[in-house]
């Protein structure tokens, strides 16, 4: 689907599938996993943005992600909706889903990354390896500094941020919508640039204000074929 000026919303939907999945006969497996692949790519064409990948090796609370985004929460509904009718969501639980929505920062208002076009309010997958995603919550105490202060603290937070070009960053914001405030992704081929940008990041002074960014997934790139066969079975 072609990209749009309008707000978007995001979901990541990170899937568990039951041990019990993989006794089953080699043929009943694979017939599982063909109708739950073609499901989701009878969906590309409906939303702005639906990547997959397999957590395989980097979770052990979870088998894949499915990241979803588009212009209405009706069509995220419809995917999960559909996917909820295939022989494989009986063995299927979703321990993580974060919704959220793009917005413009109220931090950065000309820079854009090199690469990126557009207005933050549409999102635009770089197509890298890894994707790294977490929800994020900042203390009470932030919102109450005064929004100078709050941006010189995050003038530092971006400054740290452009030492890293090959980590390409994606927020939403979640407020009212769900549990958390934020949900970010990164995006890079390099995990060694990611944990040196989150080391160097945790010395900022916005960085004393995060509640809580926790769980963090290590996603990496996979057609919806592969990422189910990464879980097992024929």
């Amino acid at each position: 689907m072609a990209s749009s000026n309008k707000r978007q919303f995001l979901r990541y939907a990170f899937y568990k599938v039951d041990p019990e999945w993989r006794r089953l006969p080699a043929e009943e497996q694979a017939a599982h996993k063909a109708e739950f692949a073609d499901v989701v790519d009878s969906f590309a064409d409906k939303l702005y943005v639906l990547r997959t990948y397999t957590t395989v090796g980097t979770r052990g609370d979870v088998d894949f992600l499915i990241w979803s985004v588009g212009a209405e929460l009706r069509h995220l509904h419809d995917l999960q909706a559909a996917l909820n009718r295939t022989k494989l969501a009986g063995y299927c639980s979703t321990p993580y889903s974060y919704l959220a929505m793009t917005k413009r920062s109220i931090y950065v208002r000309e820079h854009r990354h090199e690469g990126q076009e557009g207005t933050r309010l549409t999102v635009q997958p770089q197509g890298a390896t890894y994707l790294f995603v977490y929800p994020f919550v900042k203390t009470r105490q932030w919102y109450a500094l005064p929004l100078e202060e709050r941006q010189r603290a995050m003038n530092q937070h971006i400054e740290i941020g452009h030492k890293y070009p090959s980590v390409r960053l994606n927020t939403s914001y979640s407020f009212g919508l769900d549990d958390q405030e934020f949900v970010v992704a990164f995006e890079s081929d390099s995990p060694a640039d990611f944990l040196d940008l989150v080391m160097e990041l945790r010395e900022s002074e916005a960085s004393s204000y995060t509640l809580r960014d926790t769980p963090i997934f290590t996603c990496v790139a996979a057609d919806i074929r592969s990422a189910l066969d990464a879980v097992g079975g024929a």
